[in-house]
């Protein structure tokens, strides 16, 4: 049998977004998983549309646009592909005395959101592209509504070599040129015109080796372990040649 759920088809004053927080988390493969709460207040009357909604399967992300607003949106794109990995995740509606909110949560996955360039043994320079950027639009260019906080997580193990406009957080990051820092975060209407973000990364020698092997592995695939048994087996045969003269 097949069960209509009725789904309100514009966005109005019943879902009024509060908050918006966009989190990315950069690879070293110059990718980034990128997670967005969006919190919004919702009227009395809208409570019970809201839930019916939320346990609506197949709702898109349009959908969803069409519920609560364009402010629901994917704030990092990649402007020569698409993203993947998509989830969409509408939160329960939680009551604070006589308010009702609710959040919800995009995760996905983005390509070439850094550039990167090796600059000695195992140094690894990355920058940050800001046209992955897809936030409100201002005089001057790309701006975060006072109502919006962008949060950048770095690899680990990296170190912030430069970074526009200063940081809301930590505050004291400056002072100490961001040693030991690896998040850092701007809101209240920060502009992005000019943003940049260059951080570096020192791999190990057994990163280096590990990484080695991984592409061996992915060009030859299986055929790989057959070499390295027969560069094994060679060393191997070599160094007891040597021994038994």
């Amino acid at each position: 049998m097949l069960v209509l759920i009725p789904v309100i088809g514009t966005a109005n004053a019943a879902y009024n977004v509060t908050n918006i927080k966009v989190s990315l988390y950069l690879n070293p493969n110059t990718s980034a998983h990128v997670n967005e709460t969006i919190q919004f207040a919702l009227t009395n009357q809208s409570v019970k549309q809201y839930q019916t909604n939320r346990v609506a399967l197949n709702l898109t992300l349009s959908q969803w646009q069409k519920l609560i607003g364009s402010q629901l949106e994917e704030y990092i794109i990649n402007p020569k592909g698409s993203i993947y990995n998509f989830v969409l995740l509408p939160g329960p509606v939680v009551q604070n005395g006589s308010a009702y909110s609710a959040d919800i949560i995009l995760s996905y996955d983005v390509n070439n959101v850094t550039v990167v360039n090796q600059t000695g043994p195992r140094v690894f320079v990355y920058t940050f592209r800001p046209v992955v950027f897809n936030f409100q639009h201002g005089a001057s260019g790309q701006v975060l509504s006072p109502n919006t906080t962008l949060n950048i997580v770095i690899p680990s193990g990296a170190k912030i070599k430069s970074v526009f406009p200063v940081p809301d957080y930590p505050a004291n990051g400056l002072t100490n040129n961001y040693a030991n820092v690896t998040s850092i975060s701007w809101s209240y209407g920060e502009p992005l015109s000019r943003f940049s973000l260059i951080f570096q990364v020192d791999q190990s020698i057994r990163d280096e080796v590990g990484i080695f092997f991984s592409q061996v592995y992915g060009t030859l695939g299986v055929y790989s372990y057959v070499i390295i048994a027969v560069i094994i087996l060679l060393f191997v045969l070599y160094v007891y040649y040597r021994a038994s003269k």
